[in-house]
């Protein structure tokens, strides 16, 4: 159960992160450094957002199993590759948006 409530946790951390993407007034950046040069803000914004809503979402999906299975169980790899599929799709989806909202 305290797995649980700690990867909730994260979760609503990257919920967090994606409100303050839709909501900037400036362009978003998605990696540490990064200032995107954008034709649309607010639409890249949106979408910056948007991807880590779902993100935020499937992460919790890959969580839901530490409420079901027993410590230390072989089931947990399931979960590990979960969240890094989901990553590498979330930086697949970012790449498609820099590329569509790139000046």
């Amino acid at each position: 159960m305290w797995g649980f409530i700690g990867w909730s946790v994260i979760a609503l951390a990257l919920v967090v992160i994606g409100i303050v993407s839709w909501n900037s007034k400036k362009p978003a950046g998605f990696f540490a450094g990064v200032k995107p040069e954008v034709n649309d803000i607010k639409k890249y914004n949106h979408s910056v957002g948007l991807i880590w809503f779902v993100y935020a979402f499937v992460f919790e999906l890959c969580g839901l199993p530490l409420l079901f299975i027993k410590q230390n169980s072989s089931l947990f790899i399931v979960m590990v590759l979960g969240v890094v599929f989901s990553s590498i799709g979330l930086g697949v989806a970012y790449t498609i948006i820099t590329s569509k909202y790139q000046k």
